[in-house]
């Protein structure tokens, strides 16, 4: 696997938080909200507009679904479940599966222009080098393989030990990328798990169905404060990934500010977004 710096070839990077914004150009921030802000940003450095950029980002109890997520031959009752159990819905428009997150867990997502020379391999491995780097003084146990049975399994899940604590998926843009991936750092692993194991369960029912879901065994998944053995937190690990970039790169611009070309881009893709998720809204 490629390192950071055989992928990375860039000095200048960006870097927004986004983990404690309540609302996004007058729009409330939902997970929803997040994905088409990624989407700007892919457009905007496939542009040149803005330097590859790094964002965190946090929301409080959400479902992200796949695109295939959508599918469920009862997806209503599925989403009932979800909802009942206090959690807001949204469909994304990158890769993968279900996932659960709330103020346990931290997104990334690292936004690559002119990756039209990059494989999807490379921008999934400069995702995995950057957290093997960050956590590089607590553990050199973390690998990237699928983890069958964890919630929404793929090539270059994140573990320890055979335990799930990270997922990555990709959307290119252009010849911009999104590389996101979602770090479960606190909390009840286990209960995340069992929800999304009970919402295919109740959306499913035993059907035969095209695609493969998968069949969610909690004990797959575990909290990075869990297989560490300490108390991380998700300040902790934010003050990680902010140090990180400035340890790889020469120049970070901290920089929340959103140009009005980026503005632009985000109203259009935060309609779409609307769009894709409107028979979620539907759902009561």
């Amino acid at each position: 696997m490629k390192s950071w710096k055989q992928i990375i070839q860039y000095s200048t990077f960006r870097y927004i938080d986004h983990s404690h914004i309540k609302t996004f150009e007058s729009e409330p921030y939902t997970a929803l909200t997040s994905f088409a802000i990624d989407d700007a940003l892919a457009t905007s450095v496939s542009n040149k507009k803005s330097p590859p950029t790094m964002r965190t980002w946090v929301h409080p109890k959400t479902v992200v679904l796949g695109i295939p997520d959508a599918r469920v031959p009862f997806l209503a009752e599925g989403v009932h479940l979800l909802k009942n159990e206090g959690y807001h819905v949204i469909v994304r428009n990158s890769g993968g599966l279900a996932v659960a997150l709330d103020e346990g867990v931290l997104n990334l997502s690292l936004i690559l222009p002119e990756v039209k020379h990059l494989s999807i391999h490379d921008c999934y491995e400069a995702m995995v080098s950057f957290v093997q780097y960050m956590l590089k003084d607590l553990t050199d146990d973390i690998k990237a393989f699928e983890i069958v049975d964890s919630y929404c399994p793929g090539d270059y899940d994140l573990s320890i030990n055979n335990q799930k604590f990270a997922g990555i998926s990709q959307r290119r843009i252009k010849d911009g990328a999104a590389i996101q991936i979602y770090l479960d750092v606190e909390g009840n692993s286990k209960q995340r798990a069992q929800l999304i194991r009970r919402f295919y369960d109740k959306s499913i029912q035993g059907n035969e169905t095209k695609f493969t879901y998968p069949k969610v065994n909690p004990d797959k998944m575990a909290s990075l404060s869990t297989l560490l053995g300490i108390n991380l937190t998700v300040p902790d690990l934010m003050e990680r990934v902010l140090s990180t970039l400035k340890e790889l790169n020469e120049d970070v611009i901290m920089s929340n500010k959103f140009s009005s070309f980026e503005k632009g881009i985000f109203g259009k893709r935060y309609e779409q977004m609307g769009k894709r998720n409107q028979v979620i809204r539907e759902i009561n």
